[in-house]
């Protein structure tokens, strides 16, 4: 199947390039192109577009703007950013970007990119979210988390030994991560089913998952959550 294209770039030459580039990778058709948001979103609006390739940089609404916008429509493009600046490959990955291409871009880099946008590819599958320790913002590996608790109105990620402030609520932290064996475990928690390593209960109905980090952490599983979670492991 090929894939519905936009175009989303104030420079009429750096359209024009990444249109060529995207014939020479293959899969896709571009069917419009916009020199900036508004003029995008009205695109959008007429048309069922299965991606968006969008700059950074634009006059008006910024592509990250843009970008914040479509994650609240029903059923949106997906977003590949594609810009000169590296720096902002982080806030990318905040708005759940599908990609983050820096310029100048590779047809094989636009290939890997269009691949991972096929029907047949998990476009769901998240790698990487975006974290914050120390005033640096960073990008960690999901498979490198063990929870996430919810305090106040922040986000904790937990791996082996550290923790990272994240500016994603649990709701969409869970939204993102379910997939990949992530699981509400409590209205605070949420847990990394492939780190569990024992089940133990409790009195009340409720559980504890003891992890497989160095510290044994435990994890409370809600009486509300214990069917779910028995049918998600087969207990």
């Amino acid at each position: 199947m090929t894939l519905k294209a936009l175009i989303v770039d104030d420079e009429v030459h750096a359209r024009s390039e990444l249109r060529y580039l995207l014939g020479e990778a293959g899969g896709v058709e571009v069917v419009g192109e916009a020199c900036d948001a508004v003029e995008a979103l009205q695109l959008i609006k007429a048309v069922p577009y299965d991606c968006i390739f969008l700059d950074v940089d634009m006059p008006g609404l910024s592509g990250m703007q843009l970008a914040q916008v479509l994650a609240s429509v029903e059923s949106p493009p997906a977003v590949v950013f594609v810009t000169a600046h590296s720096e902002h490959a982080v806030e990318a990955f905040e708005v759940a970007a599908a990609d983050y291409l820096v310029k100048p871009v590779e047809v094989e880099r636009l290939r890997q990119t269009i691949g991972r946008l096929s029907p047949a590819a998990d476009v769901s599958r998240v790698e990487r979210i975006p974290v914050e320790k120390a005033g640096k913002k960073l990008l960690l590996d999901v498979d490198d988390i063990l929870y996430v608790m919810a305090k106040d109105d922040y986000s904790y990620v937990h791996t082996d030994g550290e923790r990272y402030l994240s500016t994603l609520s649990l709701m969409q932290l869970e939204a993102r991560l379910e997939k990949r064996g992530f699981f509400r475990a409590h209205r605070r928690f949420l847990v990394n089913l492939s780190e569990v390593r024992e089940v133990v209960p409790m009195y009340g109905g409720t559980l504890l998952l003891t992890l497989r980090d160095a510290a044994e952490t435990q994890v409370p599983v809600s009486r509300r959550r214990v069917p779910s979670l028995k049918r998600t492991l087969g207990l």
